[in-house]
């Protein structure tokens, strides 16, 4: 990597935190340079924790836009994807290059994730070396550790440099088993250093063994993503770091499903590790009022028609209707939450009389807050139907309302006014915790203990018990509801895991709807043709 290009890296959050702390003196000549501590003498005694702030603010743009780490988790799998409707959400097909996993290694979001998972990488690096607290390092660290853990699972390489590294030669870059046992050293060095009073906001102990939880899980996918390994030592691994969490009784599941993801979930239950949209550096400057204007019609919520939202992201049907264990028929529609609790259609909170939507999956005919039946632009009912054109381009009259839609954050109205958003993005949840050890135990043989787990979990969520024969994963069918790979779709739908799941269960090549072919590079996403230019380290991934 140039020199320049490097440093510049570090120099610009150091430049931006001095704006915060306001103007300082600094002695300088033509061609000097500015060593860590007279940064840190102009940072004043906060410096490093400005830096701290920096890198946690770092988080909001690539976790929480629709565009970046969720489009790459979620649209390219089985429970997410975006049709070009008319004129709208074509950009040139890169959304539905995505669905069809067709990209390359100049494709825009390719790019953007991968700069801004790093921008993460090196800030956080950053904090390293001034002179933080046992505490801040700790918390850097783990910020560092999150931006890593998405990289090697998106592009299957890290670029890392430390404090005290030549900055005239390129980062090195560590990959497979190498970065995942890299990630997974981080992590336990920084635990006992991070402070139990930090709340959900912050990097805080539970945050940090539920990350490593992942890694245990994923690294035998790391090591060989073609026939993902596990053993069970890594599992055992998971089921000890989970019990850790589950017996700490800091944490219980939410008796409303929607309470996790409404305006004010900084107060969840489940909340273990979360990103702050209202408060901090960065605060009411990230994606999320995105996650329901990206799926809602433009004419949903009735004091803003037609700019109610952006009338794209959509499911398939098969995922609906994986949802239900049941012998009775899918309905697609309000009925169906009988169920499962998580498809929504019920009133929640009062959400239906402020504007008629209701937060989870939007399907067949909507109406406003008056019980009003709304209409598209057209002037025909705005019904949303589960069928998609087989190329996801929509040509026809009913362009506007085809696929079944996501609520998956209650909307909070008062951003359509320009107030924040009040909704905080859910990174990790206590739910998942709970899955993954219900995984681990049966990947180790429990599959009693599994199940008691997945039906302890499915009581809480207003869905019926599954039975014995609960499998890991049904590989010739994805959507099959009675695998434990269908209830982590059913409870975390549309957080950004998916693609991550799909990949361990060894499913993700599977055809779906809407995507009928694959080719096995696409385990791994290309890494962007301007990265390989500026370090040499990073090599490209095979058939790219």
């Amino acid at each position: 990597m140039k020199p320049y290009n490097m440093i510049t890296k570090f120099a610009l959050p150091v430049l931006a935190v001095f704006a915060m702390a306001g103007c300082s003196k600094l002695d300088e000549n033509l061609g000097s340079t500015l060593t860590n501590a007279q940064v840190s003498g102009a940072l004043g005694s906060n410096g490093t924790g400005l830096l701290l702030s920096a890198a946690y603010s770092d988080l909001g743009g690539p976790l929480t836009a629709q565009d970046q780490v969720f489009s790459m988790m979620e649209n390219t799998t089985d429970e997410s994807l975006v049709p070009t409707r008319g004129g709208d959400w074509d950009d040139n097909g890169v959304w539905r290059v995505m669905h069809n996993h067709t990209w390359n290694a100049d494709h825009g979001q390719v790019t953007s994730v991968f700069n801004a998972l790093n921008k993460i990488n090196f800030d956080a690096t950053n904090v390293l070396g001034f002179n933080p607290t046992a505490a801040q390092a700790a918390e850097a660290k783990f910020i560092r550790a999150l931006s890593l853990y998405y990289l090697l699972d998106l592009y299957g390489q890290f670029p890392i440099r430390n404090p005290g590294d030549n900055l005239l030669l390129a980062p090195t870059v560590k990959s497979g088993a190498d970065g995942a046992a890299y990630i997974i050293a981080e992590l336990t060095a920084a635990l006992p250093n991070l402070p139990a009073s930090n709340g959900s906001n912050k990097a805080n102990p539970d945050a940090c063994r539920t990350l490593l939880m992942k890694c245990y899980l994923q690294q035998g996918t790391w090591a060989n993503r073609a026939t993902p390994a596990f053993a069970a030592a890594d599992m055992n691994q998971v089921i000890t770091l989970g019990n850790a969490i589950i017996s700490s009784g800091k944490y219980a599941l939410e008796a409303s499903y929607f309470d996790n993801f409404k305006n004010g979930n900084d107060n969840s239950k489940e909340a273990i590790f979360r990103y702050d949209n209202t408060s901090g550096v960065g605060a009411n400057n990230s994606g999320m009022s995105g996650r329901w204007n990206m799926t809602l019609h433009y004419n949903s919520y009735t004091p803003f028609n037609p700019n109610a939202g952006w009338n794209g992201f959509s499911t398939i049907g098969d995922f609906y209707a994986s949802f239900n264990t049941s012998a009775s028929p899918t309905t697609y529609g309000p009925s169906d939450t009988a169920f499962d609790g998580r498809l929504g259609g019920r009133n929640y909170n009062g959400s239906k009389t402020i504007s008629g939507i209701n937060p989870g999956f939007l399907v067949g005919q909507q109406f406003n807050e008056s019980g009003t039946a709304l209409k598209d632009r057209k002037g025909a009912p705005l019904a949303y139907d589960k069928t998609i054109a087989a190329n996801m381009i929509e040509t026809g009259a009913n362009l506007e309302v085809t696929g079944i839609r996501v609520v998956k954050y209650v909307p909070d109205y008062s951003q359509y006014s320009g107030g924040p958003t009040g909704n905080d993005l859910m990174i990790f949840r206590y739910a998942d915790v709970l899955l993954m050890v219900a995984e681990a135990k049966m990947r180790t043989g429990d599959a009693a203990g599994a199940l008691t787990m997945v039906n302890s979990l499915r009581t809480v969520r207003g869905a019926a018990p599954l039975t014995a024969s609960m499998t890991l994963v049904n590989t010739a069918n994805v959507e099959d509801p009675n695998t434990l790979l269908a209830e982590r779709g059913r409870e975390l739908y549309w957080e950004s895991v998916r693609r991550t799941d799909l990949l361990r269960f060894g499913v993700y090549l599977k055809p779906w709807q809407y995507k009928p072919t694959d080719d096995p590079k696409n385990l791994v996403f290309p890494i962007p043709n301007s990265a390989l230019a500026a370090n040499p380290n990073l090599k490209q991934n095979p058939g790219y």
